[in-house]
């Protein structure tokens, strides 16, 4: 099977004051339709950054210096912005770590939904509202009909998540990009969102690139896991051969964070 997302050898680079720092080293990986591939690492081993650079979404200064990211046939790092813009939300989606700062605080939060269908000319605003009550309900929020006209600020973190997944979902697209989605929630509200990602992925089909600092949530979510340290994918195959015999001493350390795995 042909992949849906393939990622070779990208190198992003950061400049300092006195040298350049590399963020993602030749990295390369690929993800097939219906996967779900895990990319585990600690804070700053550039798991976001890779993330980012897919989408062309790189804070300055930060920039890519190498590689290829093909997507559906195209090269994604030589479109025109403009094309860029239609891949972005439509064709892949980012789920933000943090959905308080992601979400905008003074628009409702069907608006933001609507929005998403709106700016990729995929439906009216009538329709728009309408699909976002659907997608409110397919992501589990009680009283969609009611909840469609909140803000942010008058829902729980958890719900915030749920509507940033919604908002994710909209366009359909075939690629979900899922940065750290539970890493601001509690263990109760963590596996009910996982539970909601693993439902929503068999519903709709969707490929998932998953990046997280927890091979508990890797374990349990992904096919396939690639493991990023200072900048590099050190292993990279099934999350059943990884669990049982990583081969890198980084991956058997993260493997041992994790309560009763080893």
């Amino acid at each position: 099977m042909d992949a849906l997302l393939e990622v070779r050898d990208l190198t992003v680079v950061f400049p300092t004051a006195r040298s350049l720092v590399t963020a993602v080293d030749g990295v390369s990986f690929q993800i097939a339709p219906g996967e779900t591939l895990g990319l585990v690492g600690e804070s700053g081993s550039g798991k976001s950054v890779t993330a980012f650079a897919i989408l062309r979404l790189l804070q300055p200064p930060g920039r890519v210096t190498g590689g290829q990211v093909l997507f559906e046939g195209h090269d994604l790092l030589s479109l025109p912005e403009r094309e860029m813009r239609e891949v972005r939300g439509a064709r892949i989606s980012l789920i933000f770590q943090e959905p308080m700062t992601a979400l905008n605080p003074v628009m409702r939060v069907g608006d933001q939904i609507a929005e998403a269908l709106t700016c990729h000319g995929l439906a009216g605003w009538t329709e728009a509202r309408r699909r976002a009550v659907e997608l409110l309900d397919a992501v589990r929020i009680p009283d969609a009909a009611r909840r469609v006209r909140d803000y942010p600020h008058q829902l729980s973190g958890g719900m915030r998540q749920r509507v940033m997944i919604a908002i994710a979902l909209a366009c359909r697209p075939p690629l979900i990009i899922a940065d750290e989605p539970t890493t601001a929630l509690d263990v109760t509200i963590q596996a009910q969102v996982l539970d909601l990602l693993r439902e929503l992925r068999t519903r709709f089909n969707l490929s998932l690139l998953l990046i997280t600092h927890d091979f508990g949530v890797i374990a349990e979510m992904a096919d396939r896991v690639a493991v990023m340290y200072k900048g590099r994918l050190v292993e990279t195959g099934p999350v059943r051969q990884i669990l049982r015999t990583p081969e890198h001493e980084y991956t058997r350390s993260l493997l041992a964070a994790v309560p009763g795995a080893r």
